[in-house]
């Protein structure tokens, strides 16, 4: 555990970078805690007093493996400092970097708020030179409302400071964000001047020393960057969710269809997989996000609109299977559900699929029996005692009528199959990410349901 630190600048050294990061959830504080890894000297910012207390004390608000020791190290070492109070740092930094929240509002457009007050701030105290640069996802203009905010700020105190504003997208995979952002494919930057853009280019060198791709480009084009790339991912899933359901009623195999497919260059492997739905904190925000963008600007995003739709309809099919096998007859049957995050090696339950079949589960009269790794205390804060759970994968089977797998969590994949047999009232497996063999579990005295498999 790292021992707490004093509220002080970093000891100030002209050939290291000094940078700003302002709020500490995931894409703040991993990129905070990665670049003080590379020898910056890093103050991360937030208004929330007792996370900022926590983090002096070694105790992170978000699981991402391998991230915790790396906050001690680099505390240890004086690279990295965490404070409430952002004009303390102002005078020393190169950069700041907003990394705070861009929640959606009701009609699913990004809010930034919280964008532009950091903004205001910065231009309420600034003194010296920088670069505003945005790592959050925000819609396209967010820059350049940033830096109206900014330049009414220092009007106000009648200066005239020179700054520069960037866009700088994140690109993090939630359970891989510290391999993701050591060791990135790409770098997508977008400045308005040469200055802007030497700073920047040296911040990221020493992650791409032997491979550096830094995309420079301008500004709007590398905010609306970020939700192309996540749009495009979603795009794939539905996709394969849409031909999935087909493949089940024409009694095809959406595996050797994903097999088959992604054999072609043109379309690759990755993001094929048939499933319950896409969930987390990026993919489903920033479509609607760019939905609403569309909408804005008189053009409606069709292809998105759907890809959303057929999304929130996948995140049922788990419980329609449920609904289908007891032909209808749910109320008084005990599921057990094994995975609550939206994905492995996270604790992640925004938009999770787990949720929807959960509470159409709780709304059927079931007993819901739940188990994952890792987000068990997340899962208490959202669900209550509506749910039972349980203190690992065999108890949350017990006496179960089916057993659902929504994440695939590694230590899910080869289970005690004489053991569930043993222990639960009816067995029954439904499969929500295709990992198990159905022979082989038919073979077990299993009945069998994935998603696609055909009859």
């Amino acid at each position: 555990m790292a021992h707490q630190l004093e509220d002080e600048p970093p000891p100030q050294n002209k050939n290291t970078m000094n940078i700003a990061i302002v709020g500490t959830g995931y894409v703040g504080l991993v990129s905070g805690v990665c670049f003080a890894e590379m020898g910056a000297h890093v103050t991360c910012v937030d208004i929330d007093q007792q996370k900022i207390e926590n983090l002096k004390k070694g105790i992170l608000p978000i699981y991402e493996p391998g991230l915790e020791p790396m906050v001690s190290r680099n505390m240890m070492a004086g690279r990295l400092q965490f404070t409430t109070n952002i004009t303390e740092c102002l005078d020393n930094v190169e950069v700041v970097f907003s990394a705070v929240g861009t929640p959606p509002n009701e009609d699913g457009s990004a809010d930034i708020h919280y964008v532009l007050d950091v903004a205001r701030t910065v231009g309420k105290h600034m003194n010296n030179y920088l670069v505003f640069t945005t790592k959050s996802t925000v819609p396209v203009g967010t820059a350049a409302k940033v830096k109206q905010v900014i330049n009414e700020e220092l009007n106000k105190r009648n200066v005239q400071i020179p700054f520069d504003i960037a866009s700088n997208p994140e690109f993090l995979k939630e359970g891989d964000a510290i391999r993701d952002f050591m060791s990135p494919d790409r770098v997508v930057v977008g400045v308005e001047s040469e200055k802007a853009r030497k700073i920047m280019e040296n911040l990221y060198r020493p992650f791409l020393l032997k491979n550096f791709r830094v995309l420079f480009m301008d500004v709007p084009s590398a905010e609306m960057t970020k939700y192309a790339a996540n749009a495009m991912l979603a795009t794939r899933i539905s996709f394969m969710n849409q031909m999935a359901n087909l493949c089940e009623k024409m009694g095809a195999d959406v595996n050797h269809v994903r097999v088959g497919i992604g054999s072609d260059t043109r379309i690759g492997h990755k993001f094929l997989y048939a499933g319950p739905g896409y969930g987390g904190s990026c993919f489903p925000k920033d479509v609607k996000a760019l939905i609403g963008m569309g909408r804005e600007h008189g053009y409606r995003m069709e292809l998105i609109e759907s890809v959303n739709r057929v999304n929130e309809e996948q995140k049922k099919v788990l419980f329609n299977k449920l609904l289908k096998h007891f032909d209808g007859a749910l109320k008084g049957k005990t599921i057990a559900v094994w995975g609550l995050a939206f994905k492995p090696q996270t604790d992640d339950m925004r938009e999770a699929p787990s949720r929807v079949l959960i509470e159409n589960l709780l709304q059927a009269g079931c007993r819901v029996q739940v188990y994952d790794p890792v987000a068990m205390e997340q899962a208490r804060l959202l669900l209550g005692k509506s749910i039972h759970f349980a203190n690992d994968m065999y108890e949350a089977a017990n006496d179960a009528h089916a057993l659902v797998l929504v994440t695939e969590w590694k230590e899910f994949r080869m289970p005690a199959w004489d053991v569930l047999r043993k222990i639960m009232h009816t067995p029954l497996v439904v499969d929500g990410r295709n990992i198990y063999n159905p022979q082989e579990i038919k073979e077990k005295g299993f009945d069998y349901l994935g998603i696609g498999l055909g009859a």
